[in-house]
Formats: C-alpha cells, sequence, structure tokens
C-alpha cells in the first residue's frame, strides 16, 4: 500500500501530563486527532528512521484500532521494526523491560493508567525513552512544541496487522513481531525473586487473592502466581483484560479494590491480599484485616528488600515523590542510605536509577518499584511482599507493626477533590501560593507553622531544575500538609491535599488514622480556604 502524506493542523491541547497525554476516548478517536499526536511524538525523538519501537497497551478500548494506526505510521516513517504484545496486551513494566531487553529505540504506552475505560471514558498515550523510562520534561516538551506546528502526518494506506497470532510478519517494509506479553516479563522476576520459597509458602498452606481489577495484570498473574508459583486456581480475581474495566474503575485503592476489601476483612479472610491497577504498574497491598498504605508499603519494602535475591548486597539508595510520607526517610537513615525527595512523576526517578544513586523508588499514589525496570511495577512490588512473608515466617499485621515500633509512624491521607473547575482550582493555589512566606511561626487551627513552601527540585545527576511541583507546610510536631493540581485526570482539575503525622510514643502507634489526622486536616481546610474557593466541601476520595 503506498504511504500517504496527509496534510493537517495543529489541534490544542496536546500537552503530556505527569504520564503522557490523556484525554477522552472520543478526543482521541475525532479525525487526525491521535495521528497528530503520534507524528509529534515521532517528530520530537528526531524521527524513527531505522528505529526500533516497543508497542503495547492495558486494552482498554480503543486499544487495537489505535495500535493498527501507530503501525501504519511508524511503518510510513521508516521504522525498521516494531516489537507488539499480542492482541495488543503489554503492561507498562513490561513494556520498559521489553525496551531495555530488547535495546529498542524506545516504545509507545497506551494506557489512561488507573482511569476508568470505555467509549465514555478515557484513554492514552505515552512515550517511554531507550532507558526503558517514560520521556524526560526535555523530550515532552519537543513533543509538545511539535503539536503546535505539526503540518502534515505520514501513514501507510494499510488495512492492518495481524497482532493476534505471535511470531514476525512484514508489514509496509517495516518488520512486525509479536511477542508474549508476559513471558520475558516473568523470566525478570525469576531472576529478582526466589520462586523456590515463595511457592513453599503457598505449599503450605498460606492463602492469598489478588484482584487483576479486570485489567492487564490478569494474564501476567494468572500465569506468576497461578502457575509458576503454585498459588490455589482461583487466587487470581477478575482475571480477564476488559475494554472498560468489567465497569469499574482500576485504581488499586480501598474505594475500587472494594471487593477485594471486602475478602480481606471479612470471615475466613486470606493471608494476604493485593490489587493492581490498568496497565499494571501500581499496586495496593493489604493483610487480613491490615490496610497498608503505599508510603508504608514502600518502608517496609526498604528496610526487608535484603531478603530477596536481587537486593541482597542491600540498597544503593531510595527515592520518594515529594507528597509521599517520610516514613521511608526514617528507615533510609536507619540503614545509612541516601532518600532522594522528587516532584510527582516515575520521570523524575530515571536519572537516579541510571546513575545508580537509588535502588527502589516510591510515591504515595500506589507506585513502587526498582532498577530492574525504569517504570513502577504493581506485580514486582507484589512478588517482593510474598518474598519477605516467605523469608519472615511473619503476617502483614506484624511486619507494619515492626515497622512503627522502630521507625514511628507516620499516620497519612490523601483528600481528592476531583473535576474541580479549573479556574477555581488555580485560583485557589495561587492565592495559597501567595500566603507561604507569611506563614512561618503562625497559629492554623491550633497547629503552628515551622515551615512553608513551594518545592522545587535540582537533578542531583543533570542539573535540570524543576519548579512549582507542589505547596508544603510543616507544622511542630510533626504534621505536614501538601497541596497539589493532578496531572493524571481528563476533566477539570483534580485537588489533591496529602496530609501526614508523626507520633513516635508507643501508646499512639494504632491509633485510627483519621483520629491522628484529624488536627493537620482542619488547619490544610483553614489555610487553603478550599471551601469557599471551590465550592467543594467534602474529598470524592479519601485513601
Amino acid at each position: 500500500m503506498p504511504m500517504q502524506t496527509v496534510r493537517t493542523h495543529p489541534i490544542d491541547g496536546q500537552k503530556p501530563g505527569t504520564s503522557g497525554l490523556r484525554k477522552k476516548t472520543a478526543v482521541f478517536k475525532r479525525p487526525h486527532y491521535l495521528e497528530n499526536y503520534v507524528q509529534s511524538i515521532f517528530d520530537g525523538i528526531g524521527g524513527v528512521e531505522g528505529k526500533t519501537l516497543v508497542v503495547g497497551g492495558d486494552g482498554r478500548f480503543f486499544n487495537d484500532d489505535a495500535i493498527q494506526i501507530i503501525l501504519n505510521m511508524a511503518a510510513a516513517n521508516d521504522a525498521a521494526k516494531c516489537i507488539v504484545g499480542q492482541r495488543g496486551i503489554l503492561s507498562t513494566p513490561a513494556v520498559s523491560h521489553l525496551i531495555r531487553l530488547r535495546r529498542a529505540d524506545g516504545g509507545l504506552i497506551l494506557s489512561a493508567s488507573h482511569n476508568p475505560g470505555g467509549p465514555n471514558a478515557d484513554f492514552g498515550l505515552k512515550y517511554n525513552g531507550p532507558n526503558g523510562g517514560p520521556a524526560t520534561e526535555a523530550v515532552t516538551d519537543k513533543i509538545f512544541k511539535r503539536t503546535t506546528k505539526i503540518e502534515i502526518y505520514k501513514i501507510t494506506a494499510s488495512c492492518g496487522v495481524d497482532i493476534d497470532n505471535l511470531g514476525t510478519r512484514n508489514h509496509e517494509g517495516m518488520e512486525v513481531e509479536v511477542v508474549d506479553p508476559v513471558e520475558d516479563y516473568a523470566a525478570l522476576m525469576e531472576t529478582i525473586f526466589d520462586f523456590d520459597k515463595i511457592r513453599a509458602l503457598f505449599a503450605s498452606g498460606f492463602s492469598m487473592r489478588f484482584d487483576a481489577m479486570h485489567a492487564v495484570t490478569g494474564p501476567y498473574a494468572h500465569a506468576i502466581l497461578e502457575r509458576k508459583l503454585g498459588a490455589a486456581k482461583g487466587t487470581v480475581m477478575n482475571g480477564t483484560p476488559s475494554p472498560d474495566f468489567g465497569g469499574g474503575h482500576p485504581d488499586p485503592n480501598p474505594i475500587w479494590a472494594k471487593e477485594l476489601m471486602d475478602v480481606m476483612y471479612g470471615a475466613g479472610a486470606p493471608d494476604f491480599g493485593a490489587a493492581s491497577d490498568g496497565d499494571g504498574d501500581r499496586n495496593m497491598v493489604v493483610g487480613r484485616g491490615a490496610y497498608v498504605t503505599p508510603s508504608d508499603s514502600l518502608a517496609v519494602l526498604c528496610a526487608k528488600a535484603h531478603l530477596a535475591p536481587g537486593y541482597k548486597d542491600g540498597l544503593a539508595g531510595v527515592a520518594r515523590s515529594m507528597p509521599t510520607s517520610r516514613a521511608v526517610d526514617r528507615v533510609a537513615a536507619s540503614l545509612g542510605i541516601d532518600c532522594f525527595e522528587t516532584p510527582t512523576g516515575w520521570k523524575f526517578f530515571g536519572n537516579l536509577l541510571d546513575a545508580g544513586k537509588v535502588t527502589l523508588c516510591g510515591e504515595e499514589s500506589a507506585g513502587t518499584g526498582s532498577d530492574h525496570v525504569r517504570e513502577k511495577d504493581g506485580l514486582w512490588a507484589v512478588l517482593l511482599w510474598l518474598n519477605i512473608l516467605a523469608e519472615t515466617k511473619q503476617s502483614v499485621a506484624d511486619l507494619m507493626a515492626d515497622l512503627w515500633k522502630a521507625h514511628g509512624r507516620c499516620y497519612y491521607s490523601r483528600h481528592d477533590y476531583e473535576d474541580v473547575d479549573s479556574d477555581k482550582a488555580n485560583a485557589m493555589i495561587e492565592a495559597l501560593r501567595a500566603k507561604l512566606p507569611s506563614l512561618a511561626g503562625t497559629a492554623i487551627a491550633g497547629l503552628t507553622v515551622e515551615t512553608a513552601d513551594e518545592f522545587a527540585y535540582d537533578d542531583p545527576v543533570d542539573g535540570s531544575h524543576s519548579a512549582g511541583q507542589g505547596l508544603r507546610i510543616a507544622f511542630e510536631g510533626g504534621a505536614r500538609a501538601v497541596f497539589r493540581l493532578s496531572g493524571t485526570g481528563t476533566e477539570g482539575a483534580t485537588i489533591r491535599i496529602y496530609l501526614e503525622q508523626l507520633e513516635t510514643a508507643a501508646d499512639k502507634l494504632h491509633m485510627q488514622p483519621e483520629e491522628a489526622l484529624g488536627s493537620v486536616l482542619d488547619a490544610a481546610l483553614t489555610v487553603s480556604d478550599l471551601s469557599a474557593k471551590t465550592g467543594r466541601v467534602e474529598p470524592d476520595v479519601i485513601t
């Protein structure tokens, strides 16, 4: 089929967020919309002539059609090869691993992560670089600039390529290799974890539930947990990927993974529970009647990672996003390793990982990972927990109690106000920003402000500067409130307030989080004047 050069014009709003471009599915399906963005990616990275790309997604609605468009455009732009997950399926960490394993020149991931899917829901596309990680800000800036000037895109007139069957085929002069989405990833996991120990744990009667939430990790969990590790059939819940995630919201938190939480807090609960999100890069961990916050999970993994073969020599360092609780900072200090604080967005961990400064990374939004790939990795985190449980023979609740006894407890919660009018949300943040210089030493709702600033980050590897990364207010007594506008939504604005309170006294380690965080919540709402400025009285989601 001939290559076509299609005349087009810039389309507003194609600026990538923290994880690529996310919009409503109907927006991506508009004439030229996806094609403009794909061509802008190709142009922004210096072209794809002679290059190899990995392509795959989480199976959400429009995934298959979008992949066909991408393959047709890659061929027209003279790419040498595309490696595609069978039926278009590849988890985000699996894409990262394939890029690194095959020494590819980058990859295109079709996902809106934890956002819902379907014809009336969300779709997304992001580019990952040759290191397997999300594109740096410098690269995304080039891509965005190209979207504002694009005049043509190149595409073949082909009706499509077979991505349902494994094997290699020629597509308009470009090689397309369709691969098993699980095989290489599972092999990597076997090099990191003691599968024999975990297998013995399950053989001893240890029970588990893993909620794949009708999303991409279902095939991975069936293959690794049930077939390779011997977990009982039925361990994996909702394990078949669905274009609309079973009509649910593939965000692994107690609200959206209610089915799993009901199991874990019910009669005869399993020993261990976990969930992952739409594209497989996030996780939730819960024991029998014991929910683990993502911040605490990162702290436990930092403290116990050496129990897994892949980390037996210890950690080079650890990194967390700024809004993530400071629990891992305390663990890192006890281990004598560095703890880096970065802006939100996994791309900020990439330089630290590539430079060997850190081994583990994590963020409060349920993402944890290590230097095995350059993405957060939901199933990897679950397997590390299983390796730790197999070695210690402790329950999840006991591991948490040990963490708090040794390092204190950082009570933590996030309040999300979703789909807020963008002008009102920005006005609230601007007003609070203006207050910051005068807050130190003042009393707010019974708490005294210790410091107040806007977080900025100087990358210790490449020296790049990232400003405007969130407003921070620390109070005397170990409390902290952080305010950010999220970059992962597709409508309006999401205001996120992160609350933290450190307690070290033995009699305060087992409080209800809402009790421990009551004072800092009052202070956060008072200083931000959120209700008056936005009209919102209650958050949509509390985690």
